[in-house]
């Protein structure tokens, strides 16, 4: 949970905060999102395979979220930094956000995501994955809700300040509490590290494992969606809508809470093998609160467009959390927790802003928000991520045909 509420500040509250506070130009946002993407990626892959080599996870767990939450505190410096010239503060965030996201991809992606599937099996990912689908949403809540609340009376720093700490606490109770199970074992290449992190770059590799990419490439796919416009839904409902930040978090916190309760039943169809229809279920949903949200602007109606989005986001990342872990090779885990973030974070998080960018620089409104001009989006983007979307399909054709012969065999 610690570390969701700290990936939905950098993922929503980093780029409102650098468009308040440094500069409200679109193009900062997308560098960001897409360094620090990368930076996530290749952490994972490094660190990862560290984990593999020494059959431990529980140090880079400790470490990663202590980093993590000090980083997410020295991000909130940036307003305090002149804006003439502008690079400076633009190269802070920029090189800040990538620190901060080394360290968090250390704890959370190499480390505890590693070792939720070194405890769990088959018989129980179905209800792993609804954890793994309502933490983002509960997150999401909490940052959109209280993150609001506090950031309308105090500011950003204090906030960042606290959230930040609560991280860092997480990360001092792990260190004395959390264990690692007791089947982990160390898994030493004998060509030493660097032929370790090549191997999964071989093509042996893609062809022994090929269900496993074909669902990679179903999450990078969703995901450039989800990223096309998810940055900026606060931006669009608050400057757009002109919605203060309470009220924006409140519509994306009930709507998405509304959604993790079909996390539910869905968990048993899951743990049947019925993967790909509830991918598919998650698509529609998804696309039709996306075109629901760039129709009305009504807050009745958001409400329900925004639903619609979350039922897709949380069905998507429960069915994905469980297809994935249940294919990984035992003795790479953390390996190919690196190889998960180049389709789920790293290339949907470069596309998906520099997709957003284009559309909100060519169709965006151009308004004078306290004194600074600056582009906001407006409901295109949503049609756009729609369409994206969409696109979903064509990936998960042949991933169910994978998953079928799998379980026949079986």
């Amino acid at each position: 949970m610690a570390g969701q509420i700290c990936w939905n500040i950098e993922n929503s509250w980093f780029n409102t905060y650098v468009y308040d506070k440094i500069a409200k130009d679109p193009a900062i946002i997308s560098w960001m999102v897409g360094v620090s993407a990368v930076v996530s990626t290749l952490a994972a892959f490094l660190v990862g395979t560290w984990s593999d080599r020494i059959g431990k996870r529980k140090p880079f767990i400790a470490i990663g979220y202590i980093c993590w939450g000090a980083l997410t505190i020295a991000f909130g410096l940036a307003e305090f930094l002149p804006k003439d010239p502008l690079i400076v503060a633009v190269v802070f965030v920029v090189a800040a956000d990538a620190v901060m996201s080394f360290f968090g991809s250390t704890g959370y992606d190499a480390g505890y995501n590693a070792w939720t599937t070194d405890i769990s099996n088959a018989s129980n990912r179905g209800k792993l994955g609804g954890a793994f689908a309502a933490m983002p949403v509960l997150a999401t809540i909490f940052g959109a809700i209280v993150s609001g609340m506090i950031v309308d009376a105090f500011d950003f720093f204090p906030f960042f300040a606290l959230m930040g700490g609560i991280v860092m606490l997480t990360g001092v109770f792990a260190l004395f509490t959390l264990r690692d199970h007791s089947r982990l074992t160390a898994r030493k290449h004998e060509g030493g590290y660097g032929a370790q992190f090549a191997e999964v770059f071989r093509i042996h590799t893609v062809l022994a494992n090929k269900e496993l990419f074909w669902v990679f490439i179903v999450n990078g796919v969703y995901f450039i969606g989800f990223n096309v416009y998810f940055p900026y839904i606060t931006i669009y409902l608050n400057n757009y809508l002109n919605m203060d930040y309470a009220m924006a978090g409140t519509l994306q916190g009930v709507g998405l809470l509304a959604a993790i309760f079909l996390t539910i039943p869905v968990a048993k169809v899951i743990n049947r093998g019925r993967i790909a229809p509830v991918i598919g279920y998650a698509i529609a949903a998804n696309i039709a609160g996306l075109v629901l949200i760039s129709m009305f602007s009504n807050r009745m109606v958001l409400l329900i467009g925004i639903f619609g989005a979350g039922i897709g986001y949380v069905l998507m990342v429960q069915t994905i959390t469980a297809w994935i872990k249940n294919l990984y090779p035992e003795h790479q885990r953390g390996q190919f927790e690196g190889v998960k973030m180049v389709f789920a974070v790293c290339v949907p998080m470069v596309i998906g802003p520099l997709i957003s960018g284009y559309f909100i620089n060519r169709y965006g409104v151009h308004m004078e928000i306290d004194g600074v001009a600056g582009m906001v989006p407006t409901e295109s983007l949503f049609i756009v991520s729609a369409v994206m979307t969409l696109l979903t399909l064509l990936p998960l054709i042949p991933a169910a045909k994978h998953a079928k012969k799998r379980l026949h065999a079986l």
